[in-house]
């Protein structure tokens, strides 16, 4: 579903992101763990097709992503760290603008917008304007727009940030289910109980190189019995040299 072949991002002397490889399967919840400034966020960028790789490539269902692939984009999904949204729309006019970007039939846009409002609870809210609207609220309505279209691949940068947790627990229960119809899901957190909780596999990248990649129980394997997630995320993320050895089958 997503393949990434020896992508790397240099910004002048300084390499944000070092020859990455992977392969994410269709129907697979997928977690891209590491620290502040470990190239994350870079990383989801160039697989949007929103920044251009220095170098390598990036393909989702077959086809090469770039900056100017607009069918492929709307075959896809993102909610980014931030959730930033013109704040003179109400929350009903920003989903209007982003299912015509997506070409929606408007009847599905109907059912699944009155789905996801439900139950993220902003149905009293829509009619209002967003900058008058609370941080969570604003990661709610930001998630709402990017699953209304029931995209094939949907990228989360920190998508729990802010919410509270009931929200959160809908929004877990919803991609797990999500991918059980054979969408596919790429989360970055910090949150690594959600990556344990969901997580069919997880990668750790530090210093904007992959240190780990496997199934939860075959990371524990490779870093000694008894290791948490947490465990085994600070040994690779410290700046020591102690490494687990990465399992890249797709």
């Amino acid at each position: 579903m997503i393949t990434v072949s020896n992508l790397t991002k240099n910004y002048g002397s300084k390499a944000a992101v070092k020859n990455i490889n992977l392969a994410v399967k269709k129907g697979e919840l997928f977690a891209y763990l590491g620290p502040n400034g470990s190239g994350k966020s870079t990383t989801i960028k160039m697989l949007m097709g929103l920044l251009e790789p220095t170098e390598g490539t990036v393909e989702i269902s077959g086809e090469p992503m770039h900056l100017n692939n607009t069918e492929l984009k709307r075959k896809i999904s993102f909610v980014p760290d931030t959730p930033d949204i013109i704040g003179k729309l109400t929350g009903n006019e920003y989903l209007n603008f982003v299912a015509s970007i997506y070409k929606m039939d408007k009847q599905i846009y109907k059912e699944k917008r009155d789905e996801l409002v439900k139950m993220f609870e902003l149905q009293n809210d829509l009619g209002t304007l967003v900058e008058e609207y609370s941080h969570g609220m604003r990661q709610k309505l930001v998630v709402i727009g990017s699953l209304m279209h029931s995209p094939e691949v949907i990228f989360l940068d920190e998508p729990n940030v802010g919410l509270d947790p009931k929200s959160n627990r809908k929004l877990k229960d919803y991609l797990t289910e999500y991918v059980k119809e054979g969408n596919t899901v790429f989360l970055t957190t910090h949150t690594l109980s959600l990556a344990e909780d969901i997580a069919d596999r997880i990668c750790i990248i530090y210093q904007g190189e992959i240190k780990a990649l496997g199934t939860l129980q075959e990371l524990r394997e490779q870093a000694g019995s008894g290791k948490t997630l947490e465990d085994i995320f600070l040994m690779l993320t410290d700046g020591e040299d102690a490494h687990v050895q990465e399992h890249t089958e797709s």
